[in-house]
């Protein structure tokens, strides 16, 4: 389905849409500008009808729980709607009265300037469909900086996208012009293609192959804003053994993001040299990653499947060549969930569902190490003594990772969070001179 104007299309009417599309832009763009309220006001209102269950029948339909009984993250993604949040991220990303513009005495050439912030003009955003909303707060991103938005549908998207992007043009219909949702399959070219002629900027969510394809659909002069996977992990150093409220917590955080998300913890580093101090915290660890998988089974019935046949084909192993372990490496299993100690240092993507890679990163040796990741850094778990909190802070900032938070908070939004060391409203606007004449 297609959404343009704030009407309903079928899929079969795309080609006919993108061919019109260009004069419809060309006259939004000419009429009146969106305000930064129109929109708050808007989204601040669906936040709070959904926040009411308004939606709840819908949205099991579309494969999601009662909001009432949804997992942090969708609730998480209730509260970016509020109006409290909206203006605190308007705020700090951009500055208070940011779109008024402002008269400057440049010290040298013209007498007098006139600064404005005009957006981008046209956002076409390539979304994925791993994290629930994410699709439709792409297009929030475009609509608080006044752009008009063009979003190419994930394949994986159930429905619910269009639903919040519609009601929101139900709520406000001055959105209307400014929201276009399609459909379209990733092996359309052509489509895509003229989706990103009328863009001033893409922006696009995934991994490298995503961005590559991105880069190649890019006119010239169009601004590619690219927002790719990254690779977060949980560093513990000094007293870990003393915290067992900080282990529950990276327990939790384990199985509750099932180590989806780009936040979440894909290894575990241990500030040693010592491979018995590593196998040391997995015994010790697994049981608490054990609770926590026993209060969230796998719902996921493929995920389950997969696990199932990989230790069942990983017991054979272990059968056949009568050990436990290759090497130094060793596996820590747990009841659809592990540990997985390793000898090298590399950070990686671990097998995911509660399955985490164990291994060891002396503080010395963290910019050798981390910088080989240079570029797909984020979120960095820190569990240490209190003196040396600030220090492994600081070093873990130089070595390029761009958030630092307690072992649970790794994947919790808070307002006016940077996106993957930026600013994200920041990149959707331009800042324009006027020079002030008579």
């Amino acid at each position: 389905m297609i959404l343009a104007n704030g009407t309903i299309y079928p899929s079969s009417e795309q080609s006919a849409l993108l061919d019109g599309l260009k004069e419809f832009i060309n006259a939004t763009r000419m009429g009146e500008p969106l305000s930064v309220d129109t929109v708050i006001g808007a989204i601040d209102t669906l936040g709070r009808r959904m926040a009411a269950g308004e939606f709840d029948d819908l949205l099991r339909q579309f494969g999601v729980e009662s909001l009432f009984s949804l997992g942090e993250q969708v609730r998480g993604s209730v509260r970016l709607l509020s109006r409290e949040y909206l203006e605190y991220k308007v705020t700090t990303e951009l500055g208070r009265d940011f779109f008024l513009p402002r008269d400057t005495r440049p010290m040298l050439g013209l007498s007098g300037v006139k600064t404005v912030p005009p957006p981008l003009g046209v956002l076409f955003h390539i979304s994925v469909g791993n994290v629930d909303f994410l699709p439709a707060y792409t297009v929030v991103e475009g609509l608080l900086t006044g752009n008009i938005n063009l979003l190419k549908l994930p394949q994986a998207d159930n429905g619910l996208t269009l639903l919040a992007l519609k009601t929101l043009v139900e709520i406000e219909p001055r959105l209307a012009d400014f929201i276009y949702v399609f459909d379209t399959p990733s092996d359309d070219i052509a489509a895509m293609k003229k989706m990103a002629e009328l863009a001033d900027g893409i922006v696009v969510w995934g991994g490298d192959a995503a961005i590559r394809a991105a880069r190649s659909l890019a006119a010239p002069g169009a601004k590619l804003i690219e927002w790719g996977h990254r690779l977060s992990f949980a560093y513990l150093s000094g007293n870990w053994r003393g915290q067992p409220e900080e282990l529950t917590a990276l327990a939790d955080h384990l199985i509750r993001t099932e180590q989806l998300l780009c936040s979440s913890c894909q290894t575990i580093y241990i500030d040693t040299d010592s491979m018995e101090e590593m196998y040391d915290f997995c015994r010790i660890f697994l049981p608490y990653l054990q609770a926590a998988r026993n209060g969230r089974p796998i719902t996921e019935i493929g995920a389950a499947a997969g696990m199932t046949l990989k230790d069942y084909n990983d017991e054979l192993e272990m059968i056949l060549s009568g050990n436990s372990s290759v090497g130094e490496n060793r596996a820590f299993r747990g009841r659809n969930c592990g540990l997985f100690a390793r000898e090298d240092s590399e950070l990686e993507l671990s097998e995911l569902y509660g399955r985490c890679l164990v291994k060891r990163l002396p503080r010395d040796r963290m910019m050798t190490v981390l910088r080989r990741q240079k570029g797909y850094l984020q979120t960095a778990g820190l569990l240490c003594d209190a003196e040396d909190d600030a220090i492994l802070s600081e070093r873990l900032l130089r070595c390029g990772v761009n958030r630092v938070t307690s072992l649970g908070h790794m994947s919790d939004h808070f307002a006016g969070e940077s996106h993957d060391g930026e600013y994200s409203l920041r990149r959707y606007v331009r800042m324009a001179n006027v020079e002030m004449r008579g």
